[in-house]
């Protein structure tokens, strides 16, 4: 039997980008990706620093950090509804998704705030403490959010070697084989987003860190944390692309 095409019709780039673009995740993660890789450059020392290209990069990296601030407002009001339709079976568990969508909850709503300031509307005499409070929290956000993915990418390597045994036996009866090999490539896919999924997680994380520590310290070179910021914008994209 001739293997089947596992996407006999594929999705038209056009709408599939539109559908996208619609969304404002999908606009964030391209204002990040580009605002990145302008810093990459910046940080590289590829070009003088009092150059006209360097100047206007730095005013573009600027001006595209302010803009994707504005993409969060009212975003915590998704942490929350995540919260709310979580599944606590453990005290662990809650414990982890207090940290996890509280820490990133209230990141977003101060963030708010930030970009009220950065935007001129609010008195920016508190801008530094309101920042550092979104750094602390956005940071713990990340070890809450690492670690609920580390048990469930366990979980999930428990369910794909039970279902490998299922696929044995299915494969000596042959009956089921086909559901089963669908299965279990739905669950690869699964596991191999929830490790991108971590990696986001800790290039973020990285950078949350330097930020509490106002840029000091080996792990805080500029070089490094901008490609931490296009290695997740990139992982970011992805997801979402194949999400939409």
């Amino acid at each position: 039997m001739a293997p089947q095409n596992p996407n006999p019709n594929p999705r038209d780039f056009l709408l599939h980008l539109e559908s996208y673009l619609s969304k404002r995740d999908g606009v964030d993660k391209l204002l990040k990706i580009s605002r990145y890789a302008s810093k990459i450059i910046l940080s590289s020392s590829v070009m003088s620093d009092s150059s006209t290209l360097s100047l206007r990069l730095k005013s573009f990296e600027s001006s595209v950090g302010v803009s994707r601030k504005a993409f969060r407002l009212g975003k915590f009001v998704q942490d929350v509804n995540a919260f709310r339709s979580s599944n606590v079976s453990t005290k662990e568990e809650l414990i982890l998704l207090i940290l996890a969508y509280g820490g990133e909850g209230i990141y977003y709503f101060v963030e708010q705030f930030v970009w009220l300031g950065k935007a001129g509307l609010i008195d920016k005499k508190n801008l530094s403490v309101l920042q550092k409070i979104s750094a602390w929290c956005e940071f713990i956000g990340y070890i809450g959010s690492v670690s609920l993915k580390v048990k469930e990418l366990r979980q999930v390597g428990e369910d794909e070697e039970c279902l490998k045994s299922t696929i044995e036996v299915s494969t000596i009866r042959g009956i089921g084989y086909d559901d089963e090999m669908e299965k279990l490539r739905k669950l690869r896919l699964k596991k191999m987003m929830k490790r991108l999924s971590v990696v986001q997680d800790f290039a973020d994380g990285l950078m949350a860190l330097a930020d509490i520590r106002d840029g000091k310290g080996v792990l805080s070179a500029p070089l490094l944390l901008s490609s931490a910021g296009l290695l997740s914008a990139l992982i970011s994209t992805h997801k979402n692309w194949i999400s939409c």
